[in-house]
């Protein structure tokens, strides 16, 4: 097992963390905790970098989408909404360094995410559909 993917996995089991599924050869783990508004977190790690991903919703028609998300992204503390190669799906994306990495850092991306969802859930929410 790679030594940066074990020590994000430990920090995510110390974290409390649900652990959904592990590949240790590709070095992704999917983690969930609910309470904190995450489900199917992706977490890759390509050294140098830590990749942290879940997705939010798909795409409308509705322009004025992007906008919205733009501005928003810059009022977040840690990471930001990202479309994926497609364009179709809404992401909240961020990037760690994996070599200075620790609990805290990991924990304060993840948190970003749950204090995101719930101030602007009902955001989201009307963007998807």
């Amino acid at each position: 097992m790679d030594h940066y993917f074990k020590k994000v996995r430990d920090f995510v089991m110390e974290l409390g963390y649900g652990l959904l599924y592990e590949n240790t050869s590709d070095n992704l783990l999917v983690i969930d905790n609910e309470e904190m508004g995450v489900k199917n977190m992706v977490i890759g790690v390509a050294t140098p970098i830590v990749i942290i991903e879940q997705y939010l919703f798909d795409v409308t028609d509705d322009p004025d989408i992007f906008r919205h998300l733009l501005i928003k992204n810059r009022d977040i503390v840690h990471g930001a909404f990202v479309l994926d190669e497609k364009g179709e799906k809404v992401i909240f994306r961020n990037t760690l360094q994996v070599e200075t990495l620790d609990l805290k850092e990991l924990e304060g991306t993840i948190n970003s995410l749950g204090l995101l969802l719930s101030e602007y859930s009902n955001e989201i929410l009307s963007f998807s559909k």
